[in-house]
């Protein structure tokens, strides 16, 4: 978490919101007290539902855990892409008992970044990543759950694997980054594209762009905490309380009322995610 500038002041609340996507755990929030506090400090402003997200396997067990204690906190489990080369026997078992829990809502993050490999020790291959990809998404056809991806410079193989496996009824693609040709053919196909706070950015053109196109029952907000802090408050740590912030530049990208566009994005996120 950025330490580069205090936490911003909460916005002016606006209700309904669910943040569709965030790491509570790198967040700081990692026992009863502190989850409590971090949603607590969400449910002021509006967000009265959160969805925290795995991307290895202690942050999937942290992840339910959390979404025991608070009933305003579910889960979703999976490994990174970048951390398909640890989806062993062991890990797939464990993946699908905690996948299987009635307090995780969706299989993520998974998908395909094409920008860590040869820069990051460690890092699966694009090999392994898509071996793990398809194992996830099988694993979200035998869960029944939503699949929520994770896309970084991989657009075409991305959809490419989805086409080839067969994707689930249900699919997210969390902070979507891609153009309007990419958010066109992910409509096309009734994936639904999650916007972050990177919709806020005024060097994100063609991001801006895209999120003008896509249909307003296949859109959702998330935080993406504590990464990604909307404008104008980059570089300080970001939080679920941030969300209003970034529906509000969402809403004014796409010229629409914040208020209609935090209960359409509300009413997609209970549906997919059944809450």
């Amino acid at each position: 978490m950025s330490s580069r500038r205090p936490a911003p002041e909460p916005p002016e609340p606006l209700a309904p919101l669910v943040d569709a996507h965030t790491h509570i755990d790198a967040c700081g929030a990692t026992d009863p007290e502190s989850v409590a506090a971090l949603v607590d400090r969400a449910e002021a402003v509006g967000v009265g539902k959160i969805v925290t997200v795995a991307d290895d396997l202690e942050a999937a067990r942290a992840a339910v855990r959390a979404a025991h204690w608070d009933d305003r906190v579910y889960a979703a489990v999976a490994l990174h892409p970048t951390r398909a080369n640890a989806l062993d026997d062991a890990a797939k078992k464990e993946l699908e008992e905690l996948a299987r829990d009635p307090r995780v809502v969706a299989v993520g993050e998974t998908g395909l970044d094409y920008y860590w490999p040869g820069k990051l020790d460690g890092c699966a291959t694009v090999e392994e990543q898509v071996e793990g990809f398809r194992w996830h998404i099988d694993l979200a056809k035998r869960v029944r759950k939503p699949l929520m991806i994770h896309n970084r410079e991989a657009d075409h193989d991305l959809l490419t694997v989805l086409l080839d496996e067969g994707a689930p009824d249900q699919v997210i693609f969390h902070c979507f980054s891609g153009d309007a040709n990419m958010a066109l053919a992910c409509v096309e196909e009734g994936y639904v594209l999650s916007f972050s706070g990177t919709v806020s950015f005024k060097n994100a053109h063609e991001l801006r762009e895209a999120a003008k196109l896509v249909p307003q029952d296949q859109i959702l907000v998330e935080t993406d905490a504590p990464y990604l802090t909307p404008h104008p408050f980059r570089g300080a740590p970001n939080e679920s309380y941030m969300l209003p912030y970034t529906l509000r530049a969402l809403a004014e990208v796409r010229g629409q009322d914040p208020q209609e566009l935090a209960e359409i994005t509300t009413a997609t996120a209970r549906r997919l995610y059944r809450i």
